[in-house]
């Protein structure tokens, strides 16, 4: 395939297969139109900047220039700055987890943790499962190597443990987000994990689980991890995005240690290593406690801003809707009733003053068109509801309109 600018001739350059696979992300398109003057976004997965620490920053980033300057700004070991490691490997153990700081590998987001194990674990023609509905940034990760992508049925609660028996044949890895999933915000209760962990082991089927929310729970903590039950099976990938900021590009995983080596070396070939100023930065941060002081606080704002969406939805989305309660996290999912396209109701929207997500592209197959996701976390309460009332009225409209 020749590269072609649109309206210019062609140019010397002959794109790689995998190239033809890389398609834009419809969130990110999304964005852009938020970015217009008088819109409420529903859309953008973005925490909250009110929650970023910027003068516990400020001071971190100070000591570590005064005390570690040099050693901040220069190249560094491909695994991650060794305290920080140790920090994680300690964190997880609230999941389940027990593991050390050697399979502990710092990723410039959780998002290159995706790409790793892509690189790492699939084939051109390699079977992949995820559950329905799925995150859109995983099949965007996966899709250059080429992979068969398999839908394992789901419900409110995610995967069907008994589902895999008819898909995992072959499949390199099923990859999963327990904990308030993103797009659907559901999660897996303790009795699913232990089923889904078990059928998994079973069939010899590895996990790739994705954490990126779990810190982010309103009433209790989530059940311990899937990994914690497939300990020689199970990739598990967090973040600090959701729980200082997203524009540190920091992440980890927690690999099997006769993995972790093809990981490193994948890494290595990406980046060499992550930042480690931001490294250093976080680590000074986090290092006494500070987490345990931070995140509540989140919790709280997020809980009121789920508790102004769930109520505005209850009094404004009209008849045969659904939708979820997340009990942590970010998001609502949202079912219009059945004709519905919301990909076109997305304009339409727009126009009104209000953006949100189309369902359909966090469905690796057979989309469902009447869905939509919704993020409740950047908002204020008041513009929550504002919103809210502002994309029933379209709904409304283009009920009327196809009537």
């Amino acid at each position: 395939m020749t590269a072609t600018a649109p309206g210019r001739q062609a140019t010397p350059w002959t794109l790689a297969r995998r190239a033809e696979r890389m398609n834009p992300s419809i969130i990110r398109e999304i964005l852009k139109v938020t970015e217009r003057p008088g819109i409420l976004s529903l859309a953008g997965g973005l925490p909250s900047p009110d929650s970023f620490p910027v003068e516990a920053m400020r001071e971190a980033s100070e000591r570590v220039l005064k005390d570690a300057g040099r050693e901040a700004l220069q190249y560094a070991a491909s695994e991650g700055y060794a305290p920080l490691r140790e920090w994680v490997a300690a964190h997880v153990q609230a999941q389940g987890l027990r593991v050390d700081a050697s399979q502990v590998l710092i990723t410039t987001g959780s998002q290159q943790g995706l790409d790793l194990c892509g690189k790492v674990l699939i084939d051109a023609g390699s079977r992949v499962l995820v559950e329905t509905p799925t995150y859109l940034g995983a099949l965007q990760a996966f899709a250059p190597y080429e992979p068969e992508i398999a839908a394992v049925p789901s419900d409110d609660e995610g995967p069907l443990p008994e589902a895999l028996r008819d898909c995992a044949a072959g499949a390199r890895f099923f990859y999963l987000l327990p904990n308030f999933q993103n797009p659907s915000g559901r999660s897996m209760s303790a009795a699913r994990r232990v089923a889904l962990a078990a059928e998994a082991a079973r069939l010899g089927l590895p996990l790739l689980e994705d954490n990126p929310y779990g810190d982010l729970w309103f009433d209790a903590p989530p059940p311990p991890a899937l990994a914690s039950q497939h300990p020689e099976g199970a990739i598990y990938l967090g973040s600090f995005s959701k729980v200082l900021a997203p524009g540190l590009r920091l992440g980890y995983v927690v690999a099997p240690k006769a993995l972790y080596p093809k990981l490193l070396q994948a890494k290595q070939a990406a980046d060499l290593h992550t930042p480690v100023f931001n490294q250093r930065v976080v680590h000074e941060v986090i290092k006494d406690g500070f987490l345990d002081t931070h995140v509540p606080r989140i919790r709280t704002r997020y809980a009121a801003q789920r508790d102004a969406m769930r109520a505005a939805l209850e009094r404004h989305m009209p008849e045969g809707c659904r939708w979820n309660t997340p009990t942590g996290g970010m998001f609502f999912w949202v079912e219009l009733p059945r004709g519905f396209d919301a990909m076109a109701l997305l304009p339409m929207a727009v126009d009104a003053g209000v953006a949100f997500v189309p369902g359909a592209a966090f469905y690796a197959t057979e989309p469902q068109l009447n869905t939509l996701r919704l993020s409740f976390v950047t908002l204020t309460p008041e513009q929550i509801a504002l919103a809210v009332e502002t994309l029933a009225g379209v709904v409304r409209a283009a009920q009327k309109e196809a009537a």
